[in-house]
């Protein structure tokens, strides 16, 4: 796992995200090399992860490229360059079904430790 990724699954994990997968896109994607993707409970859950990631990222010297979806939206999406976070609410993430679109790509789902 990459440092960041590290950083990054560590936050979610202590900010309570569920369900994290983590899909490897290097192979189809020249502008990213994986895509996280978690579930919030609700809006203000994805807004506050959202943010923690950021912070995470930027304390640690990391550029953030941009944060797309407002506060109150079920999808938010933050670009840390190298990888990109996807914030559901559950409703959206069964909606969109992202690792079905990327099924045939190496992904692996982050457990508990």
């Amino acid at each position: 796992m990459t440092e960041l990724l590290e950083l990054t699954v560590n936050k979610l994990k202590e900010k309570l995200a569920q369900d994290i997968t983590v899909i490897e896109m290097g192979e189809v994607n020249p502008f990213t090399d994986q895509f996280v993707i978690v579930t919030a409970k609700n809006p203000r859950h994805c807004a506050s992860l959202a943010e923690e990631v950021i912070q995470e990222a930027e304390k640690h010297g990391y550029s953030v490229r941009t944060r797309e979806g407002a506060d109150g939206s079920t999808w938010i999406l933050v670009d840390l360059n190298d990888l990109i976070v996807h914030i559901f609410t559950e409703e959206a993430r069964q909606m969109y079904k992202l690792e079905n679109l990327w099924g045939d790509l190496p992904m692996r789902h982050i457990t508990e430790d």
